[in-house]
């Protein structure tokens, strides 16, 4: 049987990964956390001290560097990095090094590698209109920033960060703007997505919503 592929992409704060995670389990594929890398990488740039703002460096660091995904835990050469790499920092600077070509080439590999051997949901910000552009389903996720805002800061807290709210919701701004503003790969509906505000949603009406359309479109 031919491995399915299915894309949620949309800024952060409106679900994406919960949402993924729980139609991903519910149809029994492979959860793909395409943001995951992209902070483990970012992590692995911060903790070897170049320069991130240096593409060379950076990619020199990832290339270098054995960064996957298994059983919905993120590995950097081996280290179990989950939780490390949820801090508001490393996510910053996730979203700065995806602004580099050569970095997105990289890891788009590992992507592209994990979608050969299963049928994945794949999650991110640009799964449906660069990574896998075939996807048999597309999902583009999307609610207001301060609803986004107020999820981000919630679950920070919740893991122990003392952020403030302001400081969560400027840097959602922050990173709404560089991904939607930057030349590769930027932040876009991607063509024949299925569009869903969350806003005012629950996870079980967002899950139910998208079930039933990719269950059609999959019957097809």
């Amino acid at each position: 049987m031919t491995n399915r592929i299915i894309t949620i992409d949309g800024p952060a704060g409106t679900g994406k990964s919960t949402v993924a995670k729980e139609i991903a389990t519910r149809l029994g594929f492979v959860y793909l956390d395409t943001g995951a890398l992209y902070r483990a990488s970012a992590l692995k740039i911060y903790s070897s001290g170049v320069d991130p703002e240096q593409e060379k460096d950076c990619v020199r660091i990832v290339s270098a560097s054995n960064i996957s995904i298994s059983e919905g835990k993120t590995f950097v050469d081996g280290k179990d990095v989950s939780e490390e790499i949820r801090s508001s920092h490393i996510g910053e600077l996730a979203s700065r090094i995806a602004t580099f070509p050569r970095v997105r080439e990289e890891l788009i590999k590992i992507q592209r590698s994990i979608a050969l051997l299963s049928s994945v949901v794949a999650e991110g910000r640009d799964t449906g209109s660069v990574v896998f552009p075939d996807a048999d389903v597309k999902v583009f996720l999307d609610a207001t920033e301060t609803e986004r805002a107020r999820r981000r800061h919630t679950e920070l807290l919740a893991k122990g960060y003392n952020v403030d709210f302001n400081e969560v919701l400027a840097d959602i701004r922050r990173r709404d703007s560089r991904d939607k503003t930057r030349d590769v790969s930027p932040l876009v509906v991607p063509t024949g997505a299925v569009v869903v505000d969350t806003t005012h949603l629950t996870l079980e009406q967002v899950v139910s919503k998208l079930l039933k359309v990719i269950k059609m479109r999959l019957t097809d």
